[in-house]
């Protein structure tokens, strides 16, 4: 039987709480970030197939799930254009609010272009506040500008 990278990601996460693992314990198996290595393990990278094997050890993954790790998956998880998920639809509302403001210091301080998505970088820490702790997470995207053709 096939497996879908949406059955394997939903496999992933159980045997992730079956067996009482954390992201940061299975990013380092993995040897990258546990942001990217989060990532991929909710169906949004590819595993070499190194990566893949000792991952599916880890967590029992059968033959069909390692080998649906090495797939180049269909990126975009959500499955609504606007999220309801309480936790994603903040980061909506922040560019529904802050994305214009992104875009126009971008712009000023780059010129006309973006930033990756690609060639990118992500922290997540958790910062300890007396009035509530707070998340910090830092994002670093390469510039990439427009050419004229």
């Amino acid at each position: 039987m096939e497996m879908t990278r949406d059955e394997v990601t939903e496999l992933i996460v159980l045997q992730k709480q079956k067996k009482q693992l954390t992201w940061p314990q299975l990013a380092d198996a993995i040897g990258h970030s546990k942001e990217w290595s989060t990532a991929a393990l909710l169906g949004q990278m590819t595993l070499t197939e190194q990566q893949a094997k000792t991952v599916g050890e880890m967590l029992d993954l059968p033959e069909e799930a390692v080998a649906q790790l090495q797939v180049v998956p269909y990126k975009g998880s959500l499955p609504t254009s606007v999220p309801t998920d309480p936790l994603i639809y903040r980061f909506y509302e922040l560019i529904n609010v802050y994305g214009t403001t992104f875009k126009a210091l971008i712009h000023e301080e780059f010129g006309d272009g973006i930033m990756s998505a690609i060639d990118f970088n992500m922290d997540l820490q958790r910062e300890e506040d007396p009035k509530g702790d707070r998340v910090s997470i830092t994002m670093s995207g390469k510039f990439l500008p427009y050419k004229t053709y």
